[in-house]
């Protein structure tokens, strides 16, 4: 049931692209497909609750700055909270709230389909490559 319904409402937007597209709905997906804000999600998702630090650890390659901004969008998104427990030195804690939970969920799909492709998307980048390198 909800998958048909669900692919008769992405439908009937992708026939009315771009008339009928929501400026809002375009914001939205460019925030949530931004690459920090998928990775933050995805260790969010599965190790639950995590400190700063830990969280920068598991996300390798963010910068600090770059996890604090993505950290402050999600929660001003309402996908994450942040818990600051008073305790010296302060403990900060991030968790997926159940908005952020749905998010993970559906971009769950887009994760696997890019493991199932990664191979065929280098040989094709390798294949163009060569052909522009003439």
């Amino acid at each position: 049931m909800y998958g048909t319904y669900h692919k008769e409402t992405t439908m009937a937007v992708l026939r009315n692209y771009p008339a009928d597209l929501d400026p809002r709905v375009i914001d939205v997906i460019g925030r949530v497909a931004d690459k920090w804000t998928m990775i933050v999600l995805d260790v969010l998702s599965e190790h639950g609750e995590l400190r700063f630090s830990k969280l920068a650890q598991l996300a390798s390659g963010i910068s600090q700055k770059m996890l604090t901004q993505t950290v402050r969008q999600l929660e001003r998104d309402g996908l994450v909270i942040r818990t600051i427990h008073p305790v010296i030195p302060p403990k900060v804690e991030y968790r997926l709230t159940d908005l952020g939970v749905s998010l993970a969920e559906a971009l769950c799909g887009v994760w696997v389909w890019a493991a199932h492709n990664v191979d065929r998307i280098a040989a094709s980048r390798r294949n163009y490559d060569n052909r522009s390198g003439d």
